[in-house]
This record gives structure tokens, sequence and C-alpha cells, in this order.
């Protein structure tokens, strides 16, 4: 997750960088606060590990995560959390909270899968028969260690004194960037002081930067149906309009910011050559480094569209399903979160997590050209002092750092090298190799949510930081207002 900033912004991130300073990096000794927190992940190492397995072993696509979420949910009910379930009307959507009153610091948890990507946890190319989905992102490894932090807070909220409420939510579809962006919308994460979330990896690092603002519609157009070739004069094909509105965007490309980026499946093109579509949808997402910037490029794509039913006489109806904002970083977070990482340490693998990240970069140095690299990366980046700059992908996390200060951290789960949503990544976070980062990264999200449970001038910087990343940008969505999540996004 990278962020591009503007010149302002540029110069507040270097007045106010702690970064010139090496030392006031430098890992400190653990109080006895931490030392507990580390300790107790430790000692329920096997349960996450098994909770990691149940849900990479699920394999459930966005809104259908109901064994995923249910053995969630079951862990923190079991530990004394109040949970609701089917917040925002999505059912596999929860919020669970334990302590009393302010501050609140929430814990971002996902288990949702991709779509043909079932794989054994081994070294080569095996589909897990009768499977057809898999966990090419780690979300099973990522919503088990933020429910493993908040464990691990809780555990020490009575004997150490703390204070105000660890919340976890539950959000579901990150995938087709849904769930946050509704439980947004409807107002769960108003009252939160600051956010923390992590990501499985290649790297081990914060993630002071930024993402792609991204929004996903539909474009269904409607025509006639006629014999294809007994009475084409007859007919007006929806499949057509689809098509020109494809050739109209691939012209746009030319157009646009090399930071772009537009993609498109046709969902639905027709029953057989010899009968003219009557209906036929193409599924469009629009991204770009800035929400402005997306607004813009989606408006022209909406023109194409209207454009393309005119000339094939169809017509066209436009439905978004999403309206996903980019991070929004927070220096102060990213600080606080690296010093902590800094105290835990990188995962520390083995010779045979080293052989295996070797089977899984194989395939990737025929078939992509990958080079001959390190076969997992062992060390902490070190803090830029500029944000990183945004890469190609999207996420609902954006909408929660536009309301609250939020932060996070990926650690290395998977293979040097390994491209997103593979099923390298598969393997991977089904392996040790998934499980060492995983609980690497639970520790870092306990440590960082105790400290802002207890450090008001930290929440205050963060606040003011996000303040000032924000002024003159309003929220705003192209999400119908009182539109409900769909049940369904495919």
């Amino acid at each position: 997750m990278r962020y591009a900033v503007s010149v302002a912004l540029a110069a507040l991130v270097a007045a106010g960088s702690m970064l010139a300073d090496p030392a006031a990096n430098a890992p400190k000794a653990l109080s006895p606060l931490e030392a507990d927190l580390l300790r107790h992940i430790d000692a329920i190492e096997t349960e996450l590990v098994q909770i990691n397995q149940d849900i990479w072993t699920y394999a459930e696509l966005g809104l259908q995560e109901y064994r995923s979420a249910a053995r969630l949910i079951g862990v923190l009910k079991k530990a004394g959390f109040r949970v609701r379930e089917g917040v925002s009307h999505m059912p596999t959507a929860f919020v669970a909270e334990y302590g009393e009153g302010k501050p609140i610091i929430g814990i971002l948890a996902e288990y949702d899968a991709l779509p043909d990507l079932s794989q054994e946890a081994t070294g080569q190319r095996k589909p897990i028969v009768g499977q057809g989905a898999g966990h090419g992102c780690g979300h099973c490894a990522l919503g088990t260690a933020a429910v493993g932090a908040a464990l691990a807070v809780r555990s020490a909220y009575e004997k150490h004194g703390l204070k105000g409420t660890i919340r976890v939510y539950g959000t579901p579809a990150e995938e087709t960037a849904i769930g946050k962006v509704y439980m947004t919308l409807d107002g769960q994460f108003n009252d939160l002081d600051a956010c923390l979330h992590w990501h499985p990896g290649t790297k081990n690092r914060v993630e002071y930067g930024s993402t792609k603002a991204v929004i996903s519609a539909k474009f269904t157009f409607t025509g006639l149906a006629a014999h294809a070739a007994g009475s084409p004069d007859k007919g007006r094909s929806a499949l057509d309009g689809v098509e020109l509105m494809n050739v109209g965007v691939n012209y746009m490309r030319e157009h646009v910011k090399e930071t772009t980026r537009v993609h498109h499946v046709i969902t639905q093109g027709g029953g057989q050559p010899n009968v003219v579509p009557a209906s036929a949808q193409v599924w469009y997402y629009v991204r770009a480094n800035t929400h402005e910037d997306v607004e813009r490029v989606f408006d022209w794509v909406c023109d194409i569209a209207e454009a393309a039913a005119k000339m094939s006489r169809t017509k066209v109806q436009i439905a978004i399903d999403t309206d996903c904002h980019e991070i929004i970083p927070n220096l102060p977070l990213s600080q606080r979160l690296y010093q902590h990482f800094l105290k835990v340490g990188p995962p520390r693998f083995d010779d045979a997590d080293r052989e295996l990240a070797r089977q899984l970069q194989a395939p990737l140095r025929t078939e992509f050209g990958l080079k001959e690299e390190a076969p997992l990366l062992e060390t902490i980046e070190e803090l830029p002092a500029q944000p990183y700059l945004p890469e190609g992908g999207s996420t609902d996390v954006g909408d929660v750092s536009w309301h609250v200060p939020t932060t996070g951290l990926t650690t290395v789960c998977f293979a040097n090298g390994s491209p997103g949503h593979s099923w390298q990544n598969v393997a991977a976070i089904g392996s040790p190799i998934g499980h060492k980062g995983m609980l690497v990264a639970a520790k870092v999200l306990a440590l960082g949510a105790a400290d802002l449970l207890q450090d008001a001038t930290l929440r205050d910087q963060a606040k003011a930081d996000l303040q000032q990343r924000l002024k003159d940008r309003p929220y705003t969505t192209r999400v119908p207002k009182g539109q409900q999540a769909p049940r369904s996004i495919r």
C-alpha cells in the first residue's frame, strides 16, 4: 500500500518526521505489559494456527464467509467479548468488543477467499479436489491475527488496569471492496479513536502509504431478442452495447493518468449465437490514486456506456456495487507501530521454510522471469521519511482511514517475489511460513492496540495528522444513499 502526497503534505511530513534521528525508532526494552502480551500470543500459538488452518480450509468467497466468521466469533465470545452479528445488513459482518468507554481502539479482520485458487500447502501446483476457492491473499491469517491480538489485550486488561474498549471488526468481502465501505456508510467506525490493520505479504514493513481508490459497477444492457439469421433487423443486440462500450473505454485509456487502472469482465453475453442477445452485462473496476480522479474517470466510463447504448439502440442500467477510497496514511501511528515491530522482530524462518519458498519461486522464474532472489525476506524495512507511492491494489481499509486515524503493517507470509492472488500464496499461508508471519503480526497489533489505549497524546497527534491530510477533502461516495450491501457480488 503506497501513497503519493502533495507538495504541501510532503512538507508537513518532513517537518513532523522523527525519522531523521535513527535513535527515535530504536527498539526499547519491553514493559511488563508488553511482555505479558507477547507471552499470551505465544501461549495460544497452537490455537491461532488451528484457526488459520480451519479458515484456510473453508475458503469461502466474499459475503459467503459463514463458517469463517462463525469460527472467529466463537473464539471471541468464549473470551468474553460482546459480539454484534450481521451488522450493516451483511450476515457475515460482526463487531466484537471488550472493556468499556473511551478510548475505543479498533482492529480490522478479514476472512474472504478468492475464486479459482484452490491449492494444497505444497511447493507444486496441486488444487484441492472438490474445492474451487483459495486464500490467495492470506485473509485466513489476517482475521486470525487480528483476533489473536485482541485476545492478548483482553488477557492483560484487568491485570494491568487498562481503560477503554478494544474492538474487533469482522469485515466481509474485502476482495470486492464491500464490507468496510458499507460498514463506514452505516456509521460503524464513527466512535473509534484509532484503528489498526495488517496484511500478509512478501515484505516486513509498516504500511505508511496508500492504495488506489476504486469504483466497482455493473453495466447491464437491454435490447430485443430475434433470430440472428432469419430476422436480425428485428433485433437489438445488448451484447453489441457491451462490446461498443468496451471499445470506447479502450480508446479512453490513452487519455487518462498513467496511474489509472480500468479493467472488466463480461458477466453475461447471451445464450447462443443464433439468438440476438436481449440482455448482456459487463462488470468494471475503475481505479486511481485519489478518489477525486476515480470519480472523474468513472463519469467518463458512464458517458461511454450511454453512448454505446445509443449506438446499439439498446438501454443501459448502471449499478454501483461499491465506491472504495484510497488509504490516508498516518505518520504518528506509523512511527509508533514501527517501534513495536522492531521490538517483536521479523518472522524467524528455518531451512524447511526457505526450501518451500524456493519451490514456490521456481515456476515464477520460468513463467515470469523472476530473478534469483532470497526465498524469504527476513528483515524489517525502515520506515520511510515520505509515504510509499501507491501500487496497483485497493482495499476498503481506505474508507475507514478517511474517518479514523489508521495504520497497519505487512509481514512476510509469502515467498519473495510471489505475485498477489496466486496459488503460491495459498500454499504459503497454509504452511509454517504463513503461520510465523501471522504470529508476528498478532504481536505487533497487540502492542499497538494496548499502547493506543493508554497514550492520549499519541491519539491526539494521530487525529491532527488525519485532519491535516484531509483538509478541504470531504468524503464523498457514489454509492446511492440508503443502498444496502449486496447479498451476492457474483
